[in-house]
């Protein structure tokens, strides 16, 4: 045999081994959401997020209306979490952990809704998953000059940050992201992704189709940015 046809050989052998790891099925991963109403399907970024991946990436949303980082506990929403053996469980609480939302559900950002965010923490490492902490997206108020208003879900996201920070978990920061999306679009824009209320006024804190899509898209790409084993089951390149 010439060289030429060794060299051949070998290249179309290489070319088929290629191909079949190529073609190899992707494991599959279960992902599992956990938050409040702008976090679950009928409101929040969740359809978006779960659109982003393929049949190889189970998405399961077990984000609740009106839960905050106490009650989704204490109402045993928190165990179905840890079921099923999840790969990664994203967590995101603040909205209904503020004052006014009542002694069921409020906490305080220094200490109880830090002590009940390291908690979910431990408990999905020590059940094999990999928590991913998510800060809230935000109220979409505005001051006068455009700018989306300070308002009492600031220091729990500063405590998401922190906490992160301080127990090496990732952090998708939606806040930072959101607050950006809400004032480039500004005060009139932002009726294309907010979500109507029953008598057709707009509702500045949950999301319509548009704002479930785009902000799960942003909390898709996020992950995966994070998470490098996931780029694979991403529809499309992740934005740089």
């Amino acid at each position: 045999m010439t060289c030429s046809r060794v060299f051949l050989s070998f290249g179309l052998k290489a070319l088929c081994i290629w191909n079949l790891t190529a073609q190899q099925p992707l494991p599959s991963v279960r992902v599992v959401l956990v938050g409040d109403s702008t976090v679950n399907d009928a409101g929040g970024w969740g359809p978006g997020f779960r659109a982003w991946f393929g049949a190889d990436v189970e998405v399961v949303n077990l984000a609740k209306n009106g839960r905050s980082s106490k009650n989704f506990r204490s109402e045993e929403l928190w165990a179905p979490a840890l079921t099923g053996k999840p790969d990664y469980i994203l967590i995101q609480f603040g909205h209904n952990d503020g004052p006014g939302k009542g002694p069921d559900r409020e906490t305080d950002p220094k200490t109880t809704f830090r002590e009940n965010m390291t908690r979910y923490i431990e408990e999905a490492h020590a059940a094999g998953a990999q928590p991913v902490l998510v800060t809230s997206i935000v109220r979409r108020s505005f001051t006068g000059d455009g700018k989306v208003k300070r308002d009492s879900l600031v220091p729990y996201v500063e405590a998401v940050r922190e906490l992160a920070a301080a127990q090496k978990v990732p952090l998708i920061d939606l806040y930072s992201l959101t607050l950006a999306q809400a004032e480039k679009l500004g005060p009139e824009g932002c009726a294309e992704i907010d979500a109507l209320l029953p008598d057709g006024q707009r509702d500045h804190t949950h999301l319509g189709p548009k704002g479930r899509q785009e902000i799960g898209l942003m909390a898709a790409q996020e992950f995966v940015k994070l998470m490098p084993a996931m780029r694979s089951y991403a529809a499309e390149p992740v934005r740089p």
